[in-house]
């Protein structure tokens, strides 16, 4: 049998890292995971989840490799491995084991030395081999004639797994990586102030990976923006939606509390300024969808804005804790986490955000609370607030796929 006559694979073994560690709580952790599997593939196939013995065992109805790919993107997975199905009988599984074998050995570079391995588990007690037993009569026959491999028990980087069964047995090799972390929604839900630069999806995608679910505010600015930046940052919500089953957008304009700012407040003081009233915006909209937190995209010192004491002049206007995932990143760690997750080409779309709007000649670098809370008291803070509010536009954003 050759690798082109084995067919497509029948399902898919899903492994999990941490979730691991939860102890009694695992399995609402497992359920959420099976929850975020069937919401990301169900544009695909329908498809049944197992639960077995620290992994789960995905089942489609068709397209098994575009499942495979999808599952790359859900949080909580470690590793994926395609597998094929073939009849519980030695000689058999010996055969497909081959052909599976060869087939991954495309993706290894000819002549290279791969330290080697066959790895069975046996949940069906009636066949008749042991684990032990099956490894020892199927590696002879799928190394037979196969150049560039070297049995290595303990440091093995291609293993051939075979899981048996009572109805049938499955054979895979490849282990695609997923991006690990824990289920979206396990540990609440947050909002994140989203502008349409590199750094504010980076810092939705890593809330995403600790378990948040995440929605987004954005705040626009016209008619000294334009629309186009506004479908910037639609876009770039839409391919985060790929990391998790639901996204909601609230745009709140802002043109009026710039504008009072720019007319009422001290220059070097406006950018920081502007980003006060974005908290209080956001966390007015946090409250109101039950978050637990606000997410942003700051990072100690990457522009005026975020030196510790501008942070701490901002982070004072929020109701609820802020969460700065990227605060101890360089730029260029966050353009690799941007490309990464492929937010990194939209982002650089050169559409002006809200934030170049009246920008101070001279921006302060060490701002001072009181300063802040003086040039407030000359504004008509909550009167801004509630209008900014009351026009507020809620997109409900699905993955270009879904």
């Amino acid at each position: 049998m050759t690798a082109t006559e084995i067919g497509s694979p029948e399902m898919v073994l899903v492994r999990y890292g941490e979730l691991a560690l939860k102890g009694k709580n695992r399995g609402s952790f497992e359920h959420a995971l099976i929850r975020n599997i069937r919401a990301a593939c169900e544009p695909i196939t329908p498809l049944f989840v197992e639960r077995r013995r620290g992994r789960l065992t995905v089942v489609p109805e068709r397209r098994v490799g575009d499942v495979a790919r999808r599952l790359q993107d859900v949080f909580g997975i470690k590793t994926v491995s395609p597998a094929w199905g073939v009849e519980p009988d030695p000689e058999r599984i010996a055969q497909v084991a081959r052909a599976v074998l060869a087939d991954a050995l495309l993706d290894h570079p000819p002549g290279a030395e791969i330290p080697f391995r066959v790895q069975s588990s046996r949940g069906d007690k009636a066949f008749p081999m042991t684990s032990v037993e099956l490894d020892r009569f199927v590696a002879p026959r799928v190394l037979e004639g196969t150049t560039g491999l070297k049995v290595d028990l303990k440091h093995a980087r291609l293993v051939l797994g075979i899981e048996v069964r009572t109805e049938r047995a499955y054979v895979f090799v490849r282990r695609l990586p997923g991006p690990g972390g824990l289920p979206v929604g396990t540990l609440g839900r947050v909002l994140c102030l989203l502008s349409g630069g590199i750094d504010s999806p980076v810092a939705a995608w890593l809330a995403m990976k600790r378990g948040c679910s995440v929605n987004f505010v954005t705040f626009h600015s016209a008619p000294y923006i334009g629309e186009a930046s506004k479908k910037k940052v639609v876009d770039l919500v839409r391919a985060l939606s790929r990391y998790q089953p639901k996204s909601r957008l609230y745009v709140l304009p802002f043109t009026e509390v710039q504008e009072a700012i720019r007319d009422h407040a001290p220059s070097p003081y406006r950018t920081v300024l502007y980003r006060r009233m974005m908290q209080r915006l956001a966390s007015r909209l946090a409250l109101r969808e039950k978050s637990l937190a606000l997410v942003t995209g700051e990072s100690l010192g990457q522009v005026a804005s975020q030196t510790l004491e501008n942070m701490t002049c901002i982070g004072a206007a929020a109701d609820l804790p802020v969460l700065r995932p990227l605060a101890c990143y360089d730029k260029e760690e966050a353009i690799d986490l941007a490309r990464k997750i492929g937010t990194f080409e939209l982002s650089t779309i050169p559409e002006p955000d809200c934030c170049t709007v009246f920008m101070p000649p001279k921006p302060i670098i060490k701002g001072r609370l009181e300063v802040c809370e003086q040039a407030e008291a000359a504004l008509d803070v909550e009167g801004l607030v509630e209008r900014s509010l009351a026009g507020v536009e809620v997109v409900d954003v699905a993955h270009e796929g879904a």
